[in-house]
């Protein structure tokens, strides 16, 4: 069975985040751990569909997979799902997998899509409101309907629609889409929906196992805890640890990493090849990047970091933090409410009440300043000195506070 695999989406929700096909995790961007995990469940034929922005490192990456990963372009990415097929439709045949590239699935869901011998669906039973596509099923358990983003209290069923979803005879579906019709960007369920409604039938297989999309930044946090857990924990043996720190529970810790004394390490961690984690320091369960600094008596708890990030007796709690970014000493980034309530991001509710700062690429931020929870600062962006930063900030910005010193005789000397 041929695997159709979309990787173009614009990643709009995960701003000042970067492309998720290539959120490092373990040293490893996620489209190669989602292709890895395709290629060894028996999945060789496989077709990727990306942008013009990610195209040629999605093929750089194909190259490392066993078995056939071809690459094409969407162009319209207005057309969602519909439009990634049609993009691909002279690359498909007879029956076709289609798989999103940052829905994070155990095998067992593959598994089950193996196993059926008809078109089908795998749906996941959620107890909150997810922004999704939602099932509505019959008696029987085939899928009548298919609800895009219903809104909560409106949802047809309590199983959202995940991407994994098997057409026995593709070029139906491309028929259906090439004369579907809509407004809006749900074309492809449109013309799964035309299909059902002319008895073309398509089984929902309830999955039960590990699912997480990666839609918001705070979502890659638990992607990596389970990515983890499928990887061999150990040490690398060029890693220089001090007498004096200490490791505990499960940890990966790559080539060229440096240990120093004082440093406290509490698992699952990660961290990256020639990172180093100074004097006094305090990890937890978090991500650490190449080439980053986790320096002198700073504090990291729960974040994921990409490369060259460099801290100096900081706090960075609950964030993400991309590719080349530095803190000055003493600056630290807020990540719990005064009332406890949950972290608002953009006005979305992230049903956590401990959510960080949310950082692009190439920030500088000066010394002691503060971040307020859930506050996004853009790529190429410097943060003055002393300074609390309560909203977020857009890309390419420079950000200063004006102090005015008052400087009188001191009357109380002695």
């Amino acid at each position: 069975m041929k695997v159709l695999v979309l990787a173009a989406g614009r990643s709009k929700r995960m701003h000042p985040i970067g492309d998720k096909n290539f959120l490092n995790f373990l040293g490893k961007p996620l489209i190669q751990h989602q292709l890895e995990f395709l290629s060894r469940n028996g999945f060789k034929d496989i077709v990727v569909v990306g942008s013009c922005t990610n195209l040629e490192e999605i093929r750089k990456i194909g190259d490392k997979i066993t078995g056939k990963v071809e690459v094409c372009e969407q162009k319209n990415l207005d057309l969602g799902m519909a439009g990634a097929v049609l993009a691909a439709k002279d690359l498909l045949k007879g029956a076709v997998l289609i798989f999103s590239s940052n829905d994070v699935v155990e095998d067992t869901a593959l598994k089950m899509i193996q196993n059926c011998d008809e078109s089908c669906m795998i749906g996941k039973k959620v107890e909150e409101y997810f922004p999704g596509g939602y099932l509505e099923i019959n008696s029987d358990g085939y899928i009548q309907n298919i609800i895009e983003k219903p809104g909560e209290g409106n949802e047809p069923s309590d199983m959202v629609n995940l991407v994994l979803h098997k057409h026995k005879d593709i070029s139906k579906l491309i028929n259906y889409l090439s004369e579907a019709e809509s407004s809006n960007d749900d074309l492809y369920e449109v013309a799964i929906l035309n299909m059902i409604n002319d008895g073309v039938a398509i089984k929902a297989l309830p999955y039960d196992g590990f699912w997480q999309p990666i839609k918001y930044p705070w979502h890659v946090h638990r992607v990596f805890k389970y990515l983890f857990c499928l990887e061999e924990k150990g040490i690398a043996d060029s890693v220089e640890i001090a007498d004096t720190a200490v490791i505990k529970g499960d940890v990966i810790i790559e080539d060229g990493v440096k240990i120093f004394d004082g440093a406290v390490i509490n698992g699952p961690v990660y961290i990256g090849a020639k990172s180093i984690v100074a004097n006094n320091s305090l990890l937890r369960e978090s991500h650490i990047g190449t080439g980053c600094m986790v320096g002198f008596s700073t504090e990291v708890a729960r974040s994921y970091w990409g490369e060259k990030v460099w801290t100096h007796m900081n706090y960075v709690g609950d964030s993400v933090i991309s590719n080349d970014v530095s803190f000055g000493a003493g600056s630290v980034t807020g990540n719990l409410r005064l009332d406890d309530g949950n972290i608002q991001v953009d006005g979305v509710d992230t049903k956590m009440q401990k959510v960080g700062s949310i950082i692009g690429e190439k920030v500088r931020v000066g010394v002691n300043t503060s971040i307020m929870p859930g506050v996004k600062i853009g790529s190429n962006t410097f943060i003055g000195a002393g300074i609390v930063i309560p909203n977020d900030i857009p890309d390419g910005s420079f950000v200063k506070a004006s102090l005015d010193l008052k400087i009188s005789e001191n009357k109380f000397k002695k």
